[in-house]
């Protein structure tokens, strides 16, 4: 599984930093960060999820007011509407 970030849609609400540890306040930017995500292009960074990271991964991208967060499983189906 996998997660996939849209820092261009994200508009810093930071409602996914609270739910999941891989994301950080850019206060400078006004944006979250994916942190330890690659640059997948287009302004979207992926990051495998552990497995125990996994609920915490569904919880921050179902908090996002503006869906700059998806999660894809192995065949890259989204699994969090």
């Amino acid at each position: 599984m996998r997660v996939e970030f849209d820092r261009d849609t994200c508009i810093g609400m930071f409602q996914c930093v609270a739910e999941y540890d891989a994301f950080e306040r850019d206060e400078d930017a006004g944006k979250a960060v994916l942190v330890g995500g690659e640059e997948a292009g287009d302004g979207i960074v992926s990051l495998e999820v552990s497995e125990s990271d996994e609920l915490d991964a569904k919880f921050a991208a179902r908090t996002c007011p503006v869906d700059a967060i998806r999660i894809l499983d192995d065949e890259d189906e989204q699994l969090v509407p």
